[in-house]
């Protein structure tokens, strides 16, 4: 991953819990970089420590970290200069879901090595969408109900999501309804 999802963490947990907190998480991650590059690529397995420190070190189950980093991404993202970007990606919350692939295929013109999930949002009505969610990464399911709920603050909305279907070892995506409340 990106240097640039290393420091939303960082952020996430400097924002909640101080600078101390994050430099205890860092040196049981092994995270040896006094700062992340942003522009850099991290393997993965770095960033997957990170997370784990964080769990244990604040005593928070692996899921609701993922969670509320998803919710972070978006308010992070935008503040590091992202924001046009988002805000060219749909004027509405399903127009920019339905678009997030093409959103991942303009960072990649930035992000040489991005190895982005993939989406696919089938609108059921005007406030439900079936979502089919592609990733290579395991596990990240609760980052992208936060994702989506974050996604619906950005618009000023309230968002449900629910996993309908998980992947399983035949199965090659996730599967959530998204409403909006």
């Amino acid at each position: 991953m990106y240097g640039l999802v290393n420091k939303a963490v960082e952020d996430l947990v400097v924002s909640n819990h101080g600078e101390e907190v994050w430099d205890r998480i860092r040196g049981q991650a092994g995270a040896t970089d006094a700062a992340f590059i942003s522009m850099d690529p991290y393997p993965d397995e770095l960033t997957f420590r990170l997370v784990g420190a964080a769990s244990e070190i604040l005593e928070t189950p692996v899921p609701d970290l993922l969670h509320a980093f998803g919710r972070h991404w978006m308010l992070y993202t935008a503040r590091e200069g992202y924001a046009d970007l988002l805000d060219a990606s749909g004027s509405s919350f399903f127009e920019f879901v339905a678009n997030l692939d093409g959103l991942h295929t303009r960072l990649s013109l930035a992000f040489p090595e991005l190895r982005p999930p993939s989406f696919v949002c089938q609108q059921v009505d005007d406030r439900t969408a079936r979502l089919e969610y592609f990733s290579e990464r395991a596990g990240l399911q609760p980052m992208v109900v936060g994702l989506l709920q974050g996604l619906g603050e950005r618009f000023g909305l309230r968002i449900e999501v629910e996993l309908v279907e998980a992947r399983g070892e035949t199965d090659d995506c996730d599967v959530f309804e998204v409403r909006i409340v």
